[in-house]
């Protein structure tokens, strides 16, 4: 891919050249630097901000709390997690908050951990590919990435996303259960790995 935007950028450079717009491609380029920086310091302020609560929420045990109650849910999704079961449950409950990026740590050690199990190590089980399913459709009880992103950007109410991306996210949740358990299911008769 850095191939395909080095050849555009260069061939858009040849072009700027031959026609004369070699002013207007530099006021461009300069003008979209600067619209980069200023863009993610005014995010910077709000990731610090919303990820210094959910700091918080995880020191006062707000994320294990949220993890207890998802652990029945997730025996049925997941039930041969093993030792994997609470990284899956910190995962999917960080995922929730919109926290994708502390969500990560727990999704690749809950991978680890369903990889030591595999009895076929490499090859995805049923567990994983149900854990990649539900973390793209990824459940978001509040969208703080986009909320912030949106306030950055001038938005008169940028809060006024939660509902619609709570509920898409919801339906997108839902249909990526149901698909897994449909596929799953035949699976298990056979006991192999449908993936």
């Amino acid at each position: 891919m850095n191939i395909v935007f080095f050849l555009l950028m260069i061939c858009s450079l040849a072009v700027s050249l031959c026609t004369g717009q070699s002013d207007a491609v530099l006021g461009s380029l300069i003008d979209g630097a600067d619209a980069a920086v200023s863009a993610c310091v005014k995010l910077c302020g709000a990731y610090l901000v919303w990820m210094g609560v959910l700091n918080v929420a995880k020191e006062a045990g707000w994320m294990r709390a949220l993890a207890a109650l998802l652990k029945p849910v997730l025996r049925l999704l997941f039930p041969n997690a093993g030792r994997a079961g609470e990284a899956v449950a910190m995962n999917l409950s960080a995922n929730m908050l919109g926290m994708g990026n502390a969500a990560t740590p727990y999704g690749i050690e809950a991978m680890r951990l369903l990889n030591e199990t595999n009895p076929h190590p490499g090859v995805a089980t049923n567990e994983m590919c149900v854990l990649i399913a539900v973390n793209a459709s990824c459940l978001e009880l509040f969208p703080a990435s986009l909320v912030a992103l949106r306030q950055s950007c001038g938005s008169v109410r940028p809060a006024a996303i939660v509902l619609p991306v709570m509920l898409s996210s919801l339906a997108a949740t839902v249909a990526a259960v149901l698909l897994c358990l449909l596929c799953i299911r035949p699976c298990r008769s056979r006991s192999s790995s449908c993936c």
